[in-house]
């Protein structure tokens, strides 16, 4: 690698630089990809955008961030939505790869997707998300729910996950750091 860590090589109009994918992402905000979205009338494929380099992801006005956990079929506008096996970074500017799922008839890991890149930014987190291995698959995010504890004033971030119970319809289960 030609550059330091925290950032990536990065090349613009043919000239390779190192950058900090923080200050160098692309935004996407897409209602559709929410984890509450149970619409299917139009489905999405993230295997017909051309994705390169990182992202970051909104719903509306709010910061997004892939969910942790196995989220059903037939959410996120797609038919099978991808999530993140694994934790997301927790040290400013460190960078993790993660496995990446897509839940179908059933089961959470029917697709294994192509593995990604995560990058905790101030406040944000960034993506370098690859192309999807097939359709109709698609990239899913919640929102970061922001609350003070009022224990002692710290402040925390709660993560709603949507996740299959079988026998069930769905259970939601969060995690608080």
């Amino acid at each position: 690698h030609c550059c330091a860590s925290g950032t990536e090589c990065i090349t613009t109009s043919g000239v390779v630089q190192c950058l900090d994918p923080c200050a160098t992402y692309t935004v996407v905000n897409d209602a559709w990809r929410s984890t509450e979205n149970m619409d299917n009338s139009i489905l999405h494929c993230d295997r017909n955008i051309a994705w390169s380099g990182w992202y970051r992801f909104y719903l509306g006005q709010t910061s997004a961030q892939m969910p942790e956990k196995c989220v059903a079929e037939q959410r996120c506008g797609t038919h099978a939505p991808l999530w993140i096996n694994g934790a997301h970074p927790v040290q400013l500017n460190e960078i993790v790869t993660r496995n990446v799922f897509g839940a179908w008839s059933g089961s959470c890991f029917t697709f294994a997707s192509n593995n990604i890149q995560i990058k905790l930014c101030s406040g944000y987190y960034v993506y370098k998300v690859q192309l999807p291995i097939s359709c109709n698959l698609g990239y899913c995010t919640g929102t970061v729910r922001y609350f003070n504890d009022r224990s002692g004033g710290l402040d925390h971030y709660v993560w709603i996950n949507w996740e299959k119970n079988p026998g069930k319809d769905l259970k939601m289960s969060k995690r608080i750091i």
